[in-house]
């Protein structure tokens, strides 16, 4: 009589011995050993269910639940308390990779405390997890995309160089275990608009693919190791990128020996069948998507594999090789070890937004501080300044200051509260002045008066505007003059903003226009009227104390731009057109308001005594550039020294970075400094190869402190 309950008791001692002594258990086997038998041993509805980012746990098998899905784009998000960066954009302005990698060793500091605290407390649900769906490396192609100050910018090798930093950062250099993973996001040609993500067919030209829109991604591949790729939304050339095998294993991992593992943005495969119209269900999507190389579904269809597979559309060999893939991540993150076998294990709580950490996040902020105009030198502000107006709609704001996918800092300091502190012998008189856009029923009239009033009685008017994360973003639901779903439809600063600065400009004192905003701006009046102005970007939890230190002097700004400034949304073509002609400062012939690179300082620097080691490039032997930097203002302070070729030749780019240095300089002393290029760092579109590759000609150098200022001028040849 006791048979029954006997049995089932044995078979589960056997069960769970078996299961302790199994080889996947063992760290000290090799992974693919463990890999292999822990794939073995899985049924095929519990192999399905690793296609979903919401994986549940495996009891017998001991697999915790994990959700795959989790973000940190300038800082942990999305999980409570964490330091906030400067917004991507932000970051690219600060051209310093030393920055950025000293930045993501803090942010994957972080995930690795939060994630153990997490586990201890029984919490695997999603923003919990060591997958992280960042960095956003899409060129930011088009001022008018919402989602444009995620990124790095527009130049594909700014945009690389900084996601390798980053990437490597965060993925540690441990040899047996990642710290986090990393996912490089949205591959491939997605770059707005908005409104139309899920259902877009972007058809670039392959030289446009190869030259500006594949790069960061291969340098994040080949040079930062990075070991997981995120699909886009949209059609490239016709079919859905998350069941683009051309994508996803021709180019990643046939071409460039991506060994990772490929997640899908969130409902993508939804899209096959809703949107894009390339599959009939649910059914023929997950079979799409898992057969092109996808390996994850965020919000996907588990519950399609099996039919799938039943159906003959997809075969049990392809759905492993998808989930040998995730379980490899899973064993070389450490998930099925012992604490003590993981050095990242032991990273205290205690670092989350810890002073280390709000210390860089405001050396950041000040880093990526662009001064874009300061007529008659009247910045910085005199220290002894008996009063001060600060007006504006973002002036006291904290959540702008944020951006997007962003943490929780434990103070968030606004420009108000950063002004207010530096300067804190001088009377600030503080008046909102407007809201960041006209709305309807909203009159400005009485916020003008007060706003004017204050500034009667101030020296100089601290004017802070621009945009808001509110209004350029992610698939936001707005549709106002000038915004539509997250993307801009104009350039303009705000009418409200501009009426209100006119007003303020016929009381005859100074004005500084301090801008918060993720994207360019044509502030044609500003820049003509205005005595100075400041780009601040989505400055993080320090922003408005960054913002101060410049402000009084105290910090001298260096900031380049990462994208370029137009004079009008009719010198750029259509929004929806993926072709680069006549965008970003590799293509456009325009006059521009502001070029990519450029930034002024307090101090000056003068460029001389370039020396190249060749006249001629060839394949094993890199190309030497020196020069002499000297400092000779008045302040210490940053140069970005920035490296541009032109290489002779039809269809090539007018011109491309490639190099620059951040170099600090005291008054008065000098620096020897050194570029290195290599055949291969110059490469171009070749129809015949489908591909990239070095093609001979002359080069022109071009080196200085933006795109459009060289002041250094070299010639060499390719051979």
């Amino acid at each position: 009589m006791y048979s029954k309950f006997i049995i089932p008791f044995l078979f589960f001692c056997t069960a769970t011995c078996f299961a302790q002594d199994a080889p996947y258990l063992n760290s000290k086997l090799p992974l693919e050993t463990r890999v292999n038998d822990l794939l073995k041993r899985m049924t095929l509805e519990e192999k399905a269910l690793q296609m979903d980012n919401r994986t549940p746990a495996i009891d017998r098998l001991k697999i915790p639940a994990y959700d795959w899905w989790n973000e940190a784009l300038h800082g942990v998000a999305r999980a409570g308390l964490a330091t906030s960066f400067p917004q991507p954009i932000g970051l690219a302005a600060t051209f310093n990779t030393n920055g950025m990698f000293t930045m993501g060793t803090m942010v994957s500091d972080e995930a690795r405390a939060k994630h153990h605290q997490f586990v201890r407390e029984g919490n695997r649900k999603e923003y919990t997890g060591l997958t992280f769906y960042s960095p956003n490396i899409n060129i930011f192609r088009d001022p008018r995309w919402g989602r444009g100050h995620e990124t790095f910018g527009e130049d594909p090798y700014l945009t690389g160089k900084l996601g390798v930093a980053f990437v490597k950062s965060m993925q540690g250099d441990d040899p047996r275990y990642f710290k986090t993973i990393t996912t490089a996001k949205h591959f491939a040609v997605h770059s707005g608009p908005e409104p139309s993500r899920h259902e877009f067919d972007a058809r670039p030209s392959k030289r446009d693919l190869w030259e500006t829109y594949l790069p960061a991604f291969k340098m994040l591949t080949q040079e930062g190791h990075v070991y997981s790729f995120m699909c886009a939304y949209n059609r490239l050339y016709g079919k859905p990128c998350c069941s683009d095998a051309f994508l996803l294993n021709d180019i990643l991992r046939n071409k460039w020996n991506f060994k990772g593992f490929v997640a899908t943005d969130c409902g993508a495969v939804y899209d096959f069948y809703m949107f894009h119209k390339t599959a009939k269900d649910s059914i023929e999507a997950v079979a799409q998507a898992i057969k092109a190389g996808a390996d994850n579904q965020c919000y996907g269809y588990t519950k399609a594999v099996i039919p799938a597979i039943k159906q003959g559309l997809l075969k049990v060999s392809e759905l492993d090789t998808a989930v040998a893939r995730l379980l490899r991540a899973k064993f070389k993150l450490g998930v099925f070890d012992a604490d003590e076998a993981n050095p990242y294990s032991k990273i205290p709580y205690g670092v989350v937004n810890n002073e280390a950490h709000q210390a860089q996040a405001l050396q950041m902020a000040r880093e990526s501080i662009v001064l874009l105009k300061n007529a008659g030198n009247v910045l910085p502000l005199k220290r002894d300044l008996k009063s001060m107006a600060v007006i504006g709609p973002n002036a006291n704001d904290a959540a702008v200051l944020l951006g997007n996918y962003n943490g929780e800092p434990k103070h968030i300091v606004t420009p108000l509260e950063g002004i207010q502190k530096a300067f804190s012998s001088t009377n600030v008189l503080y008046a909102k002045g407007c809201n960041v856009i006209d709305t309807p029923n909203y009159n400005h009239q009485k916020e003008f008066e007060e706003a004017l009033a204050v500034a009667a009685k101030a020296e100089v008017i601290v004017f802070v505007g621009g945009i808001s994360p509110r209004l350029e973003g992610e698939d936001l639901k707005v549709k106002v003059p000038g915004f539509l779903g997250g993307d801009k439809t104009d350039l303009n600063l705000p009418n409200v903003q501009l009426l209100l600065l006119k007003e303020l400009k016929k009381l005859g004192k100074p004005i500084v226009l301090v801008l918060l905003n993720g994207s360019a701006l044509s502030i044609n009046w500003e820049q003509e009227n205005l005595n100075a102005i400041v780009e601040t970007w989505y400055g993080g939890e320090k922003g408005g104390a960054a913002l101060a230190d410049v402000l009084i002097g105290k910090y001298n700004p260096a900031g380049r731009l990462p994208v370029t400034f137009y004079k009008s949304i009719t010198d750029i073509p259509a929004f929806d057109n993926y072709s680069m002609e006549g965008k970003t400062y590799r293509y456009v012939t325009k006059p521009v308001l502001y070029p990519f690179g450029y930034g002024l300082s307090y101090t000056n620097f003068n460029y001389s005594g370039l020396k190249l080691s060749s006249t001629q490039l060839k394949n094993k032997t890199p190309l030497l550039i020196n020069l002499t930097l000297k400092n000779t203002g008045l302040y210490d302070g940053d140069e970005v020294v920035q490296l541009y070729i032109k290489q002779a030749g039809a269809d090539m780019p007018i011109k491309e970075l490639k190099g620059f240095k951040r170099v600090h300089l005291k008054k008065g002393t000098q620096q020897q400094l050194t570029f290195e290029l290599k055949a291969s760092d110059i490469q171009h579109y070749d129809a015949k190869l489908d591909d990239l590759k070095t093609k001979i000609g002359k080069v022109q150098v071009m080196i200085g402190p933006s795109s459009a200022d060289a002041k250094l001028v070299g010639v060499f040849e390719i051979r």
